[in-house]
């Protein structure tokens, strides 16, 4: 059948376009997207209707010469498009280090040499802390904190070269030299196994609390407030403060006058004690926050029970929880395992354990960020509503629409005039770009609120946590029944990729890598799940919390 010759107009230009009779509206939208660059997707022909993909074209009775009327805008993607400054390299003809190096290449595991799995997982953890990978390549050695004869004991130096080489390679890595540092500077991990031959099985909690205090005395960063000084990496990340009262258990001690004991101590992790009625993390936290202990009180001339109470005073951008599973077994001689399940979540709120002062700076922030992020799941909802009902113009007057009037419905009436010169008040409706912008401007305004919200002298300090709120960003886990044996892996959630257009990162796609020594395998977040323990499966011994990303004044994340 011959093609018909028809003028579609759109946005005040009109385009002379042939039309098959035997092709469908998908088509014709393709030879408009070739000539006005809106993506079919986006447009909306108008004939006796909105054009459908599946309509054929020649149940229009189309005439030579018929104007059609199209509405629809490009979408924003393309248009900044500029041809790139450097040769596209392709994947084959790169280098093993420019390949590891790529978004989305599998990350490099680690050859196990004998029962080192612990220390495998805890090294896999400890490298989903960016800020660690960057201090980590500017630190050198130098003679405040390294001698320079041996720099083979230099553990910061070993753990440095260490995540270097992994970076380099999607093959697994042999940590030989930094086992052999780990070892020399603490010979518990040189004990020989007793069942056979090798090294025994070690402790992965003992392992990462180790190589953190090598990190605390080596590595530095400059100080965010004072640009002439530097502070301990592990200390502005990773180390949180205590406020604690020590008060005897004994009245005749109180009767006496004695009165509590106060203190500031730092802490690296929070420990969650298992006992008959842990199920979730938050009871094994309040278990850890609360100690019992022995000491001579001067009131009473003699030894007492006292009650450590302690609430946190700061809180570190990055967050260790360690689940206490391991205990002494006098009977067998060995450490014997916690079977019992403890869930924990993905998002932490620690709010409740922080001291009064803390808690108020932290509760209107956190309230805050859930009452954007709700406006936020409102938005999207509505996004994919309009899609769902073929709903994707920018700028269509909801009249076009009837289904969603009372949804768009906007209060004000304008005024035409008719043929006989009488004054007809006609319903005006917004349309998507108009309400779309509204939305845009009112979570901008939240977030700018959110971000006033922030207390100064808190804001400063730029490797704390400013809502109390938490992600979860790496597992450790332990299989078996006891701490002198078993197997230990670790989970770390997947980065999402940079989007080249923008500098900015995309969504994540909510997966995780499972390392298990030199086998890593991508794996969905329902076996996360799964890792709550109640038995001799895995069990997470260690999590590593993120503090989540707030947005800055702009409204940009951080």
């Amino acid at each position: 059948m011959a093609s018909i010759p028809v003028v579609v107009k759109h946005q005040g230009k009109k385009y002379e376009v042939e039309v098959d009779p035997d092709s469908t509206g998908e088509v014709f939208k393709f030879q408009l997207y070739s000539l006005t660059g809106v993506e079919p997707e986006r447009q909306k022909v108008l004939l006796k209707g909105v054009l459908k993909d599946d309509t054929p074209m020649s149940s229009f009775s189309l005439k030579p010469g018929q104007n059609i009327m199209m509405l629809g805008t490009a979408s924003s993607e393309g248009k900044d498009l500029v041809r790139p400054s450097e040769k596209v390299k392709f994947v084959e003809d790169m280098t093993e280090a420019e390949a590891a190096q790529q978004d989305g290449a599998i990350p490099a595991g680690l050859k196990n040499l004998g029962n080192t799995c612990y220390l495998n997982s805890t090294l896999q953890t400890l490298r989903a802390i960016p800020e660690l990978q960057e201090a980590l390549l500017k630190y050198e050695p130098s003679g405040a904190n390294f001698t320079g004869t041996m720099p083979q004991l230099d553990l910061t130096r070993q753990l440095r070269d260490t995540y270097k080489f992994m970076s380099e390679t999607q093959d697994a890595y042999v940590p030989r030299t930094f086992l052999a540092s780990l070892r020399h500077l603490y010979p518990q991990f040189s004990e020989q196994s007793r069942t056979g031959a090798g090294y025994a099985q070690q402790d992965a909690e003992e392992a990462w609390s180790q190589i953190l205090s090598q990190v605390r005395q080596k590595l530095r960063v400059k100080d965010a407030t004072d640009a002439a000084s530097d502070q301990s990496f592990i200390e502005k990340y990773m180390s949180g403060e205590f406020t604690s009262e020590l008060v005897c258990d004994e009245p005749a001690a109180r009767e006496g006058g004695e009165q509590p004991i106060a203190s500031k101590d730092a802490f690296l992790k929070l420990n969650c004690h298992i006992d008959a009625t842990t199920n979730h993390l938050r009871d094994g936290i309040v278990n850890g926050l609360k100690e019992q202990l022995e000491k001579r009180s001067e009131v009473l001339g003699r030894d007492a029970v006292y009650t450590k109470t302690s609430k946190i005073s700061r809180l570190p951008k990055y967050l260790t929880v360690h689940f206490v599973r391991f205990f002494w077994k006098r009977e067998t001689q060995k450490k014997a395992k916690i079977m019992r399940k403890v869930t924990f979540p993905h998002e932490l709120d620690v709010v409740e354990f922080c001291d009064d002062k803390l808690k108020q700076l932290l509760v209107p922030v956190r309230d805050k960020v859930r009452e954007v992020r709700k406006e936020e799941e409102d938005v999207e909802r509505a996004r994919k509503r309009r899609k769902r009902n073929g709903d994707n113009e920018d700028d269509v007057p909801e009249v076009s629409n009837p289904k969603k009037k009372d949804d768009k419905k906007d209060d004000k009436k304008e005024a035409s005039t008719s043929a006989d010169g009488d004054v007809e008040m006609t319903e005006t409706y917004k349309t998507d770009a108009e309400i779309d912008a509204e939305r845009a401007a009112q979570l901008l305004a939240m977030k700018k609120e959110l971000n006033a919200l922030i207390n100064p002298e808190l804001a400063k300090d730029d490797g704390a946590n400013q809502s109390g709120l938490y992600e979860l960003r790496g597992v450790v886990t332990h299989q078996g029944a006891s701490a002198d044996s078993g197997h230990y892996t670790a989970y770390v959630k997947k980065t999402a990729p940079i989007d080249p257009k923008t500098g900015k990162r995309k969504e994540e796609d909510g997966k995780w890598w499972w390392f298990n020594d030199d086998k890593v395998s991508e794996v969905t977040a329902d076996k996360i799940e799964a890792l709550a323990g109640g038995g001799e499966s895995h069990s997470a011994l260690i999590l590593l919390y993120k503090a989540i990303p707030l947005p800055t004044a702009d409204g940009t994340m951080e």
